[in-house]
């Protein structure tokens, strides 16, 4: 990675409200926004109390029981992003339409339910179609339900889990030589795709294209074109990108809405399924619980990570 991430500490130069209002100035300026000066000094504290708030709230969940984290980190999470926002709009919140959370999830639920098979659907209004248009140029389909299994198939931590538990791998590594990433040959026998074919479907996926070398699956780009929407994703345990090997409608999904999206079902099944989830933390009866306490504790580091990684992009 060319942005050295270490932890909280890699925000400490947003702890100063000189310093946010002159980062903001630099966004509004770069974006074009009216009267950048006037609307950095504006939006200063708000930038950086939306921070520190989420910074509050990470440390809370760090030390809390499992039973409260998801309900921690979803809301650390949500200041973490509205920041984001900030940066490209100066009036957030304009309405109060954009303050709701933007997906909705099945509030009673089934008797036999699993976390995998469970389901989210996205709204027309609200924070997650809103900061998927503002900052990653996604737009959403209202009404679009997305499974849990299938988020989780995208966290590059979590391959390793799958592996133990399923005996699959859901991610493949990409080798770095040099300024070259290279792919996997295997990745075309998943995909089902000719070399050529491949390459096609690969660059149309990164929002600001790829370059492959003349012969086999080797490509440059920088860390700005990989991160946001991109197939590729970073994983941040060992450092290392790699490539998920389910081709789904969410390939390139950015990797901070699927945090989101994950972190905020978690948070209402901590908050209106009492029964379900003291009986899962305690019994711990199915592959549910290793994949919910396992991405609790990888989204305790990787959503600062991706917040930091959007700021200093």
């Amino acid at each position: 990675m060319d942005i050295q991430f270490k932890d909280w500490k890699s925000f400490a130069c947003f702890f100063s409200a000189e310093y946010c209002q002159a980062f903001l100035r630099k966004c509004y300026q770069k974006g074009g926004v009216e009267n950048p000066e006037q609307k950095s000094y504006e939006n200063g504290y708000a930038f950086l109390y939306y921070l520190e708030h989420g910074q509050i709230y990470y440390e809370q969940a760090e030390k809390s029981p499992l039973i409260l984290k998801p309900i921690l980190l979803f809301y650390g999470l949500v200041h973490l992003i509205k920041a984001c926002i900030l940066t490209i709009d100066p009036a957030y919140p304009e309405t109060t339409a954009v303050l709701a959370h933007g997906v909705s999830t099945r509030k009673r639920k089934k008797q036999n339910y699993l976390f995998f098979q469970d389901e989210v659907k996205i709204q027309k209004n609200g924070l997650f179609p809103y900061m998927s248009e503002k900052m990653f140029h996604v737009k959403q389909l209202e009404g679009e339900k997305v499974f849990m299994e299938e988020l989780l198939q995208l966290i590059p931590e979590l391959d390793d889990l799958f592996f133990l538990i399923e005996g699959k791998r859901t991610f493949a590594a990409l080798h770095k030589q040099g300024e070259q990433l290279i792919i996997p040959e295997m990745i075309l026998d998943h995909f089902h795709m000719t070399d050529g074919r491949f390459k096609e479907f690969f660059a149309s996926k990164v929002a600001n294209g790829v370059e492959f070398s003349g012969d086999g699956l080797s490509f440059s780009a920088g860390e700005k074109d990989l991160s946001g929407v991109s197939p590729v994703k970073f994983n941040l345990e060992n450092d290392s990108y790699c490539l998920p090997l389910h081709k789904s409608n969410l390939f390139n999904f950015p990797e901070l809405l699927i945090h989101y999206l994950l972190l905020y079902n978690l948070s209402m099944i901590a908050r209106y399924e009492t029964e379900w989830w003291s009986e899962l933390t305690k019994m711990m009866p199915n592959r549910d619980y290793p994949f919910i306490d396992t991405f609790l504790g990888v989204t305790m580091q990787k959503g600062p990570f991706l917040v930091y990684q959007y700021l200093m992009g």
